[in-house]
């Protein structure tokens, strides 16, 4: 996002934005992680600086598209965790940028039975 204002520029980079995403999404019930696809191989749990791994955006001056990789808990309606999801994602951002949130993607790429489970879930769909 950039924004001309009479003092100067204000410039939101898409890393900032990731952050944001990843945060809210973490904070997500029924999210045990986020994924970092495919080509890593397996799910990982994320923070610090890790936390915009799962997540790709592509921000515009005043709209932004996220992407979202996740783990969600065995037990839960997918469907139900990922509309919350969108909706936590989504009010995170618009609420800290400014920016107009198009859509929300979510990919699920897991199901994790427990948290202490999570690797071993990932390493055996790997293989």
């Amino acid at each position: 996002m950039t924004e001309d204002l009479q003092t100067g520029m204000i410039r939101i980079s898409d890393d900032v934005v990731s952050t944001i995403a990843g945060l809210a999404a973490l904070e997500t019930p029924g999210i045990a992680a986020m994924s970092g696809g495919i080509s890593e191989g397996l799910a990982k749990r994320l923070s610090g600086k890790n936390v915009q791994k799962g997540v790709s955006v592509e921000v515009g001056q005043l709209e932004a598209a996220i992407d979202l990789r996740v783990i969600v808990k065995y037990g839960i309606p997918i469907q139900e965790v990922c509309r919350v999801l969108q909706d936590n994602v989504r009010e995170a951002v618009e609420n800290m940028t400014g920016l107009n949130v198009v859509e929300v993607n979510v990919k699920v790429e897991g199901v994790a039975l427990k948290e202490d489970e999570l690797e071993e879930v990932h390493q055996f769909r790997v293989k």
